[in-house]
């Protein structure tokens, strides 16, 4: 994330701007009127990349761990309190008391690489002078702010256990206080058959609802036992791969063409000691020793990891960009002369995404599953380090030893080459911009003059932030949507483009805004998650030269790019206007390069992104309360011609022309005035 260096510094000039946007009322009497003059011509078109927007995944805000990789328990392992033991074991907590259960941490685990278990000392039994209270004894796990068990799903619970004698453990899903059963099991077995540290799986079916429950285990038998590397995982999760549904069926609807991962700072870290390694997050989730993400300050378990990256990826048919640290942190780095194991660890990533199943790498791709190589053709070599000292020097040796193993892949560099030719060799260069409305608005025009020569820009992370943004304002959203338009216009040398961030769990808000927001259970878009929507069809489209002709109004942008709906091979002439102004403006819409009676008015659509205040965000409460709305584009006159589209103020507004049929003219320049009110 571009904060993670410094706080953004914002324009004084935005606290008045937005006094004098929140000052205008909407059902203002003034009108303005402008003309948007389209050359739909052969001629004019041009092709936008077919990868220019997409997604990036950072692990921050408890995006993954508690959120999209739909793991239920937190601290699995009991190693988030680190090597050492005794040690904390939250969010664990205990059911009993001191007179009836002693529970500590010792390292006795059967895992070389995450040692601490939890030693369980009960007290009580069953009976006598000594007995348990009702339940039993134990000890719980809330999950991330709550376990959403839903009735009649699938849990599979699999747990290690050992004891010295023994056990009845019951295995159940509770309300958050323990009272309400929502599925429960019991783990019998003899002292000889857990003697040993023992894996055991059982399958839950839950009897009722509730999105803030909890892992119970419990016995009412006297004696130790010990536990370790305990999982809750719905039965439901996308594809199988254990992603939580709801949230990647977000994803496919953007219909991103790359998703980059795993960050972000997240892959520097504070420190390199806590970076993310992706040796680290392979191979069996029991035997990962999991990391304490020091940037962003939470433990992850690394569930979703290296393996898990590249096959989302592949579930949504998209592009995986890898980023990997360059043995660089926010605090620490390596010397050129030294940074060559960094170098081998990035080729070993790479063969283990794209080497035969028979290499030394790749063979543990294909023992996790997926024999046949991932599609990485992309890598960015660090994450916002381009200002330190050793980053060129390193950056170099990453890059040679890449080329001459992977010509093929495409490496991105982290300097920017927007206003000035690189000093290196790279293949796309990385642009980030967190800013406040205005100045967001205002790049639309950031390329016009970035030379058409050279490497291309992935716009990697952008997003409007401060008091504009709130927590995911329509004022940001419409900044951005402008901002893209100017991304479309250049994308000649705009290959990529991804908001950040993607995701953020509403009870770990390190950052905001974020496009998507949720909690165990629920989930709702920002205003700027649907701006991205409405330019999902972009990538890989045509562009056609669009000029408004306004003499009064400067917070106008529009593009016109035609697209062809796979659903229903029906194609479309789609017109995107911006009005950040507080003026209804009333566009003519006139079209040139297009035979006479091309366009179908009748099924023609609009859709317009706008709410009554410019700070309106979406809620749990209201998740739709600034979200796209979509009707047929009426006709004024009869013969649809010598009308207007009415566009809102403050409305982002996204035309849709039916095309009859092939109707591109290759020369010529008959007009054809669409538009509608």
């Amino acid at each position: 994330m571009g904060s993670c260096k410094s706080p953004h510094v914002v324009l004084l000039l935005y606290v008045l701007v937005c006094f004098v946007y929140q000052s205008f009322a909407f059902g203002v009497d003034t009108n303005q009127t402008a003309k948007l003059l389209v050359d739909a011509s052969e001629a004019s078109g041009r092709p936008i990349s077919e990868t220019l927007f997409g997604i990036f995944f950072e692990e921050i805000n408890h995006a993954g761990a508690g959120g999209l990789w739909a793991e239920l328990v937190s601290n699995r392992g009991f190693e988030a309190g680190g090597p050492n033991v005794p040690s904390n074991i939250d969010p664990w907590s205990i059911i009993g008391n001191e007179s009836s259960l002693i529970v500590s941490t010792d390292r006795s685990s059967c895992f070389d690489r995450n040692k601490v278990a939890l030693r369980m000392e009960v007290l009580c039994d069953s009976q006598g002078a000594s007995s348990c209270p009702d339940g039993g004894v134990g000890i719980y796990n809330p999950g991330f702010w709550g376990m959403n068990i839903e009735k009649g799903k699938t849990y599979s619970v699999v747990l290690y256990v050992r004891s010295s004698g023994s056990i009845n453990v019951s295995v159940s899903l509770t309300g958050s206080d323990g009272l309400q059963k929502l599925a429960a099991a019991n783990i019998i077995a003899s002292g000889s058959e857990v003697s040993n540290w023992t894996k055991v799986e059982v399958m839950l079916e839950a009897q009722g609802t509730n999105s803030n429950s909890r892992l119970q285990l419990t016995t009412t038998r006297k004696g130790f036992i010990w536990f370790d590397q305990v999982s809750v995982m719905p039965m439901d999760t996308y594809k199988g791969h254990g992603f939580r549904k709801d949230l990647v069926e977000m994803l496919e609807d953007l219909k991103p063409q790359f998703m980059r991962f795993p960050g972000g700072c997240f892959v520097e870290g504070e420190w390199l000691r806590n970076a993310f390694r992706w040796k680290e997050t392979i191979g069996p989730w029991e035997e990962r020793p999991g990391h304490f993400g020091d940037v962003w300050m939470y433990w992850t378990d690394d569930g979703l990891g290296y393996f898990e990256f590249l096959q989302l990826a592949e579930d949504l048919g998209t592009l995986p960009i890898w980023v990997f640290n360059n043995g660089i942190s926010h605090t620490d780095q390596v010397d050129t002369s030294s940074v060559l194991p960094f170098v081998q660890e990035a080729l070993d990533g790479l063969e283990f995404a794209r080497g035969n199943p028979n290499s030394t790498w790749g063979s543990l791709r294909a023992a996790m599953g997926h024999p046949e190589p991932f599609d990485l053709r992309y890598v960015a070599i660090g994450n916002e380090d381009c200002g330190k000292k050793n980053y060129r020097g390193n950056y170099l040796k990453f890059y040679s030893a890449i080329k001459r193993a992977y010509p093929d892949i495409k490496i991105i560099s982290n300097c920017d080459g927007s206003s000035r030719k690189l000093d290196h060799p790279a293949d796309l260069y990385d642009f980030h911009v967190y800013t406040d409305a205005k100045n967001m608005f205002s790049m639309a025009h950031q390329f016009d003059h970035t030379s058409r020569s050279g490497p291309k820009a992935f716009v990697s992370e952008y997003a409007v932030t401060g008091r504009d943004a709130g927590t995911g304002s329509l004022l940001a959203a419409l900044a951005e949507a402008g901002f893209l338009i100017g991304l479309e216009k250049n994308s000649d040398v705009v290959e990529m483009a991804s908001y950040a961030p993607l995701f953020v769990n509403a009870n770990n808000r390190r950052w905001n805004p974020d496009a998507i927001v949720f909690n165990s259970s629920h989930l709702y878009g920002t205003p700027s998650y649907w701006v991205q929507c409405l330019f999902n069809e972009s990538s890989g489209a045509t562009i056609f030269n669009a000029t408004l002709q306004t003499n009064s109004s400067t917070s106008l942008l529009a593009s016109a790019i035609s697209w062809k709906n796979s659903e229903n091979e029906n194609s479309y002439l789609r017109i995107k206007i911006v009005n950040f102004g507080t003026n209804i403006v009333n566009l003519k819409i006139l079209v040139e390069g297009l035979e006479p009676n091309s366009i179908n008015l009748s099924e023609s659509t609009k859709t317009v992104l706008t709410s009554t205040n410019l700070m309106d965000e979406n809620s749990f409460n209201e998740p739709k309360k600034v979200i796209p709305n979509r009707i047929l584009l009426e006709k004024a006159g009869e013969d649809g011609e010598d009308t207007e589209v009415a566009i809102s103020p403050h409305s982002f507004t996204s035309i849709d022309f039916l095309m009859e049929s092939s109707f591109i003219r290759t020369t010529g320049a008959d007009s054809v005035s669409v538009s509608s009110v």
